[in-house]
């Protein structure tokens, strides 16, 4: 049996993923997480879904890993990197969903996979990383000749923008075109901004209501336009991912991974 803490375990992503770990067979939920002054602090982990798992939500870090081979966050990238401190200590493999990171706070992540192994991206559903490798094909077959345009939405709570996933879109079609994201992607537009820059990746970020997520690329030719979409209606395939990923940590000692490994795609 996989022991599986889980970061975040008050939040709608946190409750999905402690669902999830419970109808699985061969995961077992070890600890359950959540910020200092959260009101799920102390409850059973599984309240939410009238389940006991006896299992106690707690902000207590040491306490929530204990006995965990695995811990699963989906926090902000504060929280994280302090986990991420505690795993190392521990031992404890890493499987982090959250999105926001700088840089500098990836390459801390790299540096912590290199002691312990961990899989890091900006999105765990299986579909959105066959999508990223159809992205992949699209741009090397289309070439230069067409315009690349990202769109994505998501409900008004999201903190950051673009969205991780977005990014990572932007990340895989810039590889592919052969050009540098941080000088070709387009962020924002507003007044009169001159006809489009050939080879440039544009954005565009729409935030309302409950929409989990939805990820549009537009490839726009002369004539014509190839679009590929991704619409998430639950979050239920990016606690799946999760676990997959988790189990794929399970033999692994050291390392830092992709969902691509984890699904063969590479």
């Amino acid at each position: 049996m996989l022991n599986i803490a889980v970061a975040g375990a008050g939040g709608r992503m946190g409750r999905m993923l402690i669902d999830a770990l419970l109808a699985s067979g061969d995961c077992a939920l070890s600890g359950a997480l959540d910020l200092p002054g959260s009101p799920a602090l102390g409850q059973d982990a599984g309240a939410f879904a009238g389940r006991e798992t006896g299992v106690a939500v707690t902000a207590n870090l040491q306490a929530g890993l204990a006995g965990a081979h695995v811990l699963i966050d989906f926090t902000r990238p504060e929280g994280t990197l302090a986990h991420l401190a505690v795993c190392r200590d521990l031992g404890v493999r890493a499987v982090i969903g959250t999105t926001g990171f700088s840089a500098e706070e990836k390459a801390q992540i790299a540096a912590h996979a290199r002691q312990v192994a961990t899989v890091f991206a900006a999105n765990m559903s299986v579909g959105v990383n066959v999508m990223l490798r159809l992205l992949q094909q699209a741009a090397l077959a289309l070439g230069p000749g067409y315009d690349v345009e990202v769109l994505e939405a998501h409900h008004r709570h999201k903190v950051d923008a673009p969205s991780g996933t977005a990014l990572a879109m932007g990340e895989v079609l810039a590889l592919a075109r052969g050009v540098d994201l941080a000088k070709d992607g387009v962020f924002s537009r507003h007044g009169h901004t001159g006809e489009r820059v050939p080879g440039s990746i544009g954005f565009a970020t729409l935030r309302g209501g409950d929409i989990v997520g939805e990820h549009t690329a537009l490839f726009c030719g002369t004539g014509e336009r190839i679009e590929i979409v991704h619409k998430s209606s639950s979050r239920a395939n990016y606690a799946d991912g999760s676990l997959r990923a988790a189990r794929f940590l399970a033999a692994r000692e050291t390392g830092l991974y992709g969902m691509d490994d984890v699904l063969g795609l590479k």
